[in-house]
């Protein structure tokens, strides 16, 4: 038969029976060539699997749209769409190469609904879906291949990475992304999302043409008006100028799961991930009522925290007070007393000068005209008109400077007052100096003052977008550090729970003013987080440096930390085997990040269970870098006299020889999946008879081929048994004794996720024996090396 199928089909038409049958058991051609046209049930896949194009229908929808969405996620989640305004009736449709060298997409009656809309021919043309999620025409000839057109140029509601959107000053041609009328209708909507450049590059979102919500003016690395954008996206973003007045705006963030940014039909611009089993929003425009474009008209300032949200700026009143009364705060405020220059205009005396007022926290304010001075490398930006959209934050923000009449200053006009009260001040101030002095000088001996010291350093290593929070502030939320607000104790001082004026819950840490290392963590600890963003690290929020103070701020961790689980009875059952699996994976991938695929290569140092903290789903994240270290691209390994850390966690290199990397932390690791898995201590059978830590023991029982004994109850399961000892195998390849033979975290990686087979025979782990570590307590302990106190925090509650 299928001779006779041969002799009656021409090897061109063979071709195209071929191709369509691929494409119907979806085998992955990524390419649409003039042989080569998409039906309703037919679909192409990117060469990596990472997207798919053809035909679909949005939810509770019967109309057929060709799009883009991802091909590794259960749920169809749709990035792109091209006759979003033209929809199909039925499953008719075809999408093809027309003869001019177009992608078309024809209906029932072979008439073009969408197309690419090249205007010169296009010769020998194909269109190929890349893994990225762009679809590319392209021109193929002469052995060249050029882009014609791609729908990175042209998008829908979404904003994925490596895509540009960005506007051109000259021609006024923009790329922007709109969003959809409903879930059901692609077609475009009321809002849309694009760059504004007339002066300094910020990003807008319009309804219906008119601002609706506005980011701020770009600085190099972050947009300002967005709060905490620092601490979420440094160097994730990217901003491209031509020079000519041509801006690009993209992203691309390291080792990120599956994310993007999506404009919804309600105008807000969420981040979401995929966490694999639904998206999770990790960040929205719209957080608050104040978010929304001039809110409170033209020199008013919104504050979600007040009521009503909505104040003029000090020296101004508002311009219709009936209306702004009801909540109708459009009009804005008009100055109370003209400037000094307007009095003189108008005839009158021009009195005394006119002077500054500061407002601190402060979104920078839209412009109708605005000037940028460049000193140094300093940018003072001045308005000379209405400001617009201005608002207070809690955290974050710019200085602002506002131009005000000398009545509104409320400055004491009585030169005899001013005198009696500076004589009075001046008095006690010289007296307190001089006590403090006395103070400082009996205690320090000449000591550089620790918060210059600290102020120093923040201006050395580059971490001027971390927010500085003031003290008040920290003692507000903290309920003035009370004990019931305190999460735990280490020797590095005291964590406590806090909420900030917008509802934000935060972990604070406060430094003991008579710790040794005190300065020397904290200034280590802001240096490497701060440069750091990953779902599995810790998240700094920012700092505080008040004289003797010295404060960390941190994301809130409701769950606590990792021991709180998995050595606690009653909880542990709450953890079973898959969410162990996460954990034990993302911890991985937070330490692969550290050492490979961040900027910097840092090496933690204390790598424990207490120092890994859960959030509300119980996504595991790295904490407590005071003790870490950063490596150079040229250094493999480092050493040191001081060694800290936790016993039974620090490698045998390090708490013999003082000798620490990556593989340091690899066996840390291990000591903690071997933990993770049991559910035991390693330290637990220091004194026992029979091994002499957790390390003894999987070594005794994987020796006697019984290593199964070693699973944790609560997580024995037949049907995960064979994953649960390949971890445990893992484990103990990750705690060998000799550095060189632990692999690496991008190997452990590779383990965990089977796409490493045949794994190797381990060899025994270091401190297995009672001898060993005995000698190695005595020689830490006359060498009065630090232990955990130095560095740690025992949790006692929550976070």
């Amino acid at each position: 038969m299928f001779e006779q199928v041969m002799g009656l089909v021409s090897k061109r038409n063979l071709l195209s029976v071929l191709c369509c049958l691929c494409l119907n058991l979806g085998v992955a051609i990524d390419t649409i060539n003039s042989s080569r046209s998409l039906k309703h049930n037919e679909y192409i896949i990117s060469n990596g699997s990472a997207f798919k194009l053809g035909f679909f229908s949005p939810v509770n929808s019967t109309n057929r749209y060709v799009g883009i969405w991802y091909n590794t996620i259960s749920e169809q989640t749709v990035v792109w769409v091209a006759n979003k305004q033209k929809p199909l009736k039925d499953f008719s449709g075809v999408l093809t190469i027309s003869k001019e060298g177009n992608l078309v997409v024809l209906d029932e009656r072979k008439e073009i609904i969408w197309s690419t809309s090249v205007t010169n021919p296009v010769v020998n043309s194909s269109a190929k879906l890349l893994d990225s999620g762009n679809l590319v025409l392209q021109e193929n000839s002469t052995g060249t291949t050029k882009i014609k057109w791609e729908s990175f140029q042209h998008p829908s509601n979404v904003f994925l990475p490596k895509m540009k959107i960005g506007a051109d000053a000259r021609t006024g041609q923009k790329v922007e992304f709109t969003s959809w009328k409903s879930p059901s209708d692609p077609s475009n909507g009321s809002f849309s999302c694009g760059m504004q450049v007339t002066y300094l590059p910020q990003v807008y979102i319009w309804k219906d043409g008119s601002p609706y919500w506005r980011s701020g003016p770009w600085n190099t690395r972050v947009f300002i008006g967005i709060p905490n954008m620092a601490n979420e996206f440094l160097n994730g973003f990217s901003l491209q100028n031509d020079g000519e007045g041509t801006y690009y705006l993209s992203y691309s963030f390291v080792n990120e799961p599956v994310s993007h940014f999506f404009l919804n039909k309600d105008g807000n611009i969420v981040q979401r991930y995929w966490n694999g089993i639904q998206w999770d929003v990790s960040w929205s425009s719209s957080q608050t009522k104040c978010d929304v474009y001039d809110k409170c008209g033209a020199f008013g300032s919104c504050n979600p925290q007040s009521s009503p949200i909505c104040s003029c700026l000090r020296g101004f009143e508002p311009k219709n007070t009936e209306e702004w009364n009801k909540g109708n705060w459009s009009s804005g405020c008009v100055r109370r007393t003209p400037l000094q220059c307007e009095r003189v205009k108008t005839g009158g005396e021009g009195g005394k000068l006119d002077e500054f007022l500061k407002l601190n926290r402060m979104k920078v304010p839209d412009f109708e005209v605005w000037l940028m001075h460049m000193m140094l490398a300093l940018v003072v930006l001045s308005w000379n008109r209405s400001l617009i959209d201005t608002q207070e934050f809690s955290s974050a923000g710019v200085d602002l400077y506002i131009r005000l009449a000398y009545s509104e200053l409320d400055t004491k006009r009585d030169v005899t007052k001013i005198v009696t009260a500076a004589v009075i001040v001046g008095t006690v101030f010289i007296f307190i100096c001089t006590y403090f002095l006395w103070r400082w000088m009996s205690k320090h001996k000449g000591n550089i003052p620790c918060e210059n010291l600290i102020r120093d350093n923040l201006n050395q290593v580059e971490v001027q977008e971390l927010p500085l929070f003031n003290f008040e502030m920290l003692a507000g939320a903290t309920n003035n550090f009370h004990e019931s607000n305190k999460l735990g104790q280490g020797g590095f001082g005291p964590v406590y729970r806090g909420k900030l004026l917008d509802g934000q819950e935060i972990a604070v840490k406060r430094l003991s003013r008579t710790s040794a290392q005190g300065v020397e963590e904290f200034m280590n600890e802001v240096v490497v987080i701060s440069k750091l963003q990953h779902r599995n690290l810790v998240r700094l929020l920012g700092c505080c440096v008040e004289g003797e103070e010295r404060m960390l701020i941190y994301e809130y961790m409701p769950n606590k930390s990792l021991d709180a689980f998995i050595f606690d009875p009653p909880k542990d059952e709450l953890l079973d085997w898959r969410k162990r699996f996460n954990i034990i994976e993302g911890i991985c991938r937070g330490l692969l990040y550290l050492h490979r695929d961040s900027r910097l290569r840092i090496i933690h140092r204390d790598l424990k269970a207490s120092n890994i903290l859960l959030d509300k789903e119980l996504n595991p994240k790295i904490s407590d870098f005071g003790t870490a270290r950063i490596f150079h691209s040229n250094e493999d390994q480092a050493n040191t006299r001081r060694v800290i850390g936790t016993y039974g966690y620090m490698s045998p290199e390090y708490v013999i020889e003082g000798q620490f990397s990556e593989k340091s932390d690899i066996f840390s690791f291990g000591v903690l999946l071997l933990e993770i898995v049991s559910g035991k201590k390693n330290t637990t059978f220091y004194y026992d008879k029979k091994s002499v830590s957790l390390l003894g023991l999987a070594w005794e029982l994987w020796t006697a081929e019984n290593i199964v004994a070693l699973i944790d109850p609560m997580i024995s399961e037949p049907s995960f048994e064979m994953e649960i000892l390949r971890c445990i195998h893992v484990g103990l390849l990750c705690v060998q004794e000799l550095a060189k033979d632990r692999p690496t975290a991008y190997v452990v990686v590779s383990m965990l996720k089977s796409e490493i087979v045949d794994l190797p025979r381990p060899n025994k782990p270091a401190f297995t024996e009672r001898q060993i570590a005995l000698d190695t307590e005595s020689s830490e302990r006359s060498q009065k090396i630090s232990s955990v106190d130095n560095v740690t925090i025992t949790m006692v509650q929550g976070r």
